[in-house]
């Protein structure tokens, strides 16, 4: 609670008044790699109480893109409740999204947000989704599902989550994830898909981005913000393996 706190510091600090925007991208690494990227997001921006968290399935069991719609999840500060209403409101909207807790167990993505939002809007509910798939197709087709509820429920936030490039050196990591940022930010979906594959960036929340940009393209213009990029070289010192991280937000 101490470090979700002082992270998050650092972004209210940065700006004030809390901005509000329909969606943000943060990272999902250890909190003393990556916290101070996700606080920077989470301490700028207003959090509703209702939010759809999306993030990537690492492991290979279960569906390739999975709904959890009832229960809780409990995390060391508590149980986090799902929003059940707003979950069956989403699977009416995608059927491509299953019910399956397989694909969610042992999966870290979206686990590591919840206790920035214990501390930060402690009323919240969610509705998880994680996805395996890495079809534009059907990566396209979940973001237009996503945005066809947001635009009935403006006030729920679409919080992303993914990592940058994984585990090359920094001078290549830092160019990758630029090559990454720069699709993000002119909310570029088909371009940010094809640059990772290209330029093969290690971009593990690119299904979830993907599917986010296209969500946001469908409610029509939107601005997107570089809150603050970083690598776990800048803790580790280790220059030769890194992972970069970029924490953004989209209004």
């Amino acid at each position: 609670m101490r470090l979700v706190r002082e992270y998050a510091a650092q972004g209210e600090a940065a700006r004030s008044p809390r901005k509000k925007v329909r969606a943000c991208l943060v990272p999902h690494a250890g909190y003393v790699y990556s916290g101070r990227v996700a606080g920077a997001v989470y301490g700028c921006i207003e959090l509703p109480r209702s939010i759809i968290l999306l993030g990537v399935r690492h492991q290979p069991r279960g569906e390739r893109a999975a709904i959890l719609s009832s229960g809780a999840w409990r995390t060391p500060l508590g149980d986090a409740p799902i929003d059940s209403g707003l979950a069956a409101e989403v699977q009416k909207a995608c059927p491509l999204l299953r019910e399956d807790e397989v694909a969610h167990r042992g999966e870290h993505s979206l686990e590591v947000q919840l206790p920035f939002l214990q501390v930060l809007v402690p009323e919240f509910t969610f509705v998880p989704i994680a996805l395996g798939t890495v079809r534009f197709e059907e990566l396209t087709e979940i973001g237009e599902a996503l945005g066809q509820v947001l635009a009935k429920h403006p006030e729920v936030l679409l919080l992303t989550t993914s990592d940058l490039n994984h585990y090359e050196d920094e001078a290549t990591t830092r160019g990758k994830d630029q090559k990454a940022i720069e699709r993000l930010l002119a909310l570029d979906a088909r371009g940010l898909f094809d640059v990772c594959r290209r330029e093969e960036i290690s971009m593990c929340g690119l299904g979830p981005a993907v599917a986010m940009l296209t969500a946001l393209n469908s409610l029509g213009p939107a601005q997107a913000e570089l809150v603050r990029h970083a690598t776990s070289a800048d803790v580790s010192g280790d220059r030769n393996s890194v992972v970069g991280y970029a924490g953004m937000h989209f209004s």
